[in-house]
């Protein structure tokens, strides 16, 4: 069952999505070679709760930690740990924040300086594909807009776009209804009303579609081992308009390697 959300339930959820914002803004300011992944966590635990909020994910269905961190291959769900970041790195790191009764949830994926053309790219497409996918989150619309125009796009370039993990409605819990894929058909699906409230999430690869759960029972990795990319927006839907309720301005004003530059990726041959 989709909840639909009330005037007074997004004022909550907007203040939680800020808190979210930050914090990634935090975790930005930090992302650099030889940090260890278990440090972000715990810069980002200790920031959300400094501002009333719980991390969202913690002892989620058993899940351990405060984000998920998921390095190159790795899709989502890693573990923060003891690993250093590398100069050819590329880390996702996704957070939700819980506050005041309800959620948010958001994703970025960094590259450090060393990163290779080709997976800059990617990421580059795939961030471009989720505004591709709001922008079909429109009241009248469905689902199946939105994953087409993900789906769409980020295989135009040739990439995988996995299948076993999707978007999903965000408020009083972290995971509801209606589940948002990132492949489908247009004109088909959840028809999309005022009052959802839902993530959309592009997970795009590189190479194949195709991933791998390894055995802790969390970690999703690519089958080639070729890196993975996902960017996370949490949305509201009104009857005139889609609000973009988290954000990514804190990442862009604190992350020191200025990856963005589309006249610089739009030279690179590959």
């Amino acid at each position: 069952m989709v909840h639909l959300k009330t005037e007074e339930d997004l004022v909550l959820i907007r203040e939680s999505a800020q808190i979210l914002g930050k914090a990634h803004g935090e975790i930005a300011r930090l992302i650099k070679p030889g940090v260890k992944t278990s440090v972000l966590d715990k810069v980002a635990e200790e920031y959300i709760r400094d501002q009333g909020g719980v991390p969202s994910f913690k002892n989620y269905h058993g899940f351990p930690a405060s984000l998920c961190i998921s390095v190159n291959e790795v899709v989502v769900h890693g573990f923060p740990g003891s690993y250093e970041l590398r100069e050819t790195d590329v880390i996702s790191v996704d957070c939700g924040v819980y506050y005041k009764g309800y959620h948010s949830d958001s994703a970025y994926t960094y590259p450090l300086e060393g990163v290779k053309p080709e997976t800059l790219l990617l990421l580059e497409r795939t961030l471009e594909s989720l505004y591709k996918g709001i922008d079909e989150a429109k009241a009248g619309n469905r689902i199946g807009d939105v994953a087409s125009a993900i789906q769409t796009y980020v295989e135009s370039f040739g990439y995988g776009v996995v299948r076993e993990l999707v978007g999903h409605g965000v408020g009083k819990s972290l995971h509801e209804d209606p589940e948002v894929p990132n492949y489908g058909k247009r004109g088909k699906g959840v028809k999309i009303a005022a009052g959802m409230v839902f993530a959309i999430e592009p997970m795009i690869n590189l190479g194949t579609k195709n991933v791998v759960q390894e055995r802790d029972g969390w970690t999703i990795r690519t089958a080639d081992r070729k890196p993975s990319a996902h960017f996370e927006h949490t949305i509201a839907v009104h009857e005139d308009r889609t609000e973009i309720l988290t954000t990514h301005e804190y990442i862009e004003a604190n992350y020191t390697y200025k990856w963005r530059n589309k006249s610089q990726l739009s030279k690179m041959v590959l």
